[in-house]
């Protein structure tokens, strides 16, 4: 009889338990190809051969600044002292729209320091909101660095 007692009362402590656990498995997301934290590198102290070497995948880690509201179809890291405009490689996947700014993204791919065109710069802006006098107030060019990942983590 204590036996049955003893597990009745038990019971709901270990489901309560093995639901927190399922709960934080849900802290962690994954997009694109399927990569691990792994070999994290850093960006500021290779950030010279990273951009010299730009045919070679990195993993680097960074917190979320923005995510394209439209579609997820890009997203702006802080890496380090660093911003980085990510997109995806043949736009085969995408980020979540909402609820990811402030979380820590590892991101695998390739780096590269781009020029963003005006058309290209106004369509960033019109993704993320912005009125059409912001919008109209971009008339330059900008150079960016911009990482082509093909495979992220999201995390809390």
């Amino acid at each position: 009889m204590k036996y049955i007692i003893l597990t009745l009362l038990l019971t709901p402590l270990l489901l309560h338990c093995q639901s927190l656990s399922e709960n934080n498995s849900h802290n962690i997301s994954f997009h694109g190809k399927k990569i691990t934290d792994n070999n994290i590198q850093s960006f500021q102290e290779n950030k010279i051969d990273f951009l010299k070497n730009n045919k070679d995948d990195i993993k680097i880690e960074g917190k979320i600044l923005s995510t394209c509201p439209m579609k997820g179809c890009w997203m702006r890291l802080n890496i380090e002292k660093d911003t980085i405009l990510v997109r995806f490689k043949n736009y085969g996947f995408f980020v979540p729209k909402n609820g990811s700014v402030g979380k820590s993204a590892v991101i695998n791919g390739k780096i590269s320091v781009d020029t963003l065109s005006v058309a290209q710069l106004r369509h960033y802006a019109e993704d993320a909101g912005k009125s059409n006098l912001e919008i109209s107030q971009i008339n330059e060019p900008e150079i960016t660095i911009s990482f082509l990942a093909d495979g992220v983590i999201i995390r809390n």
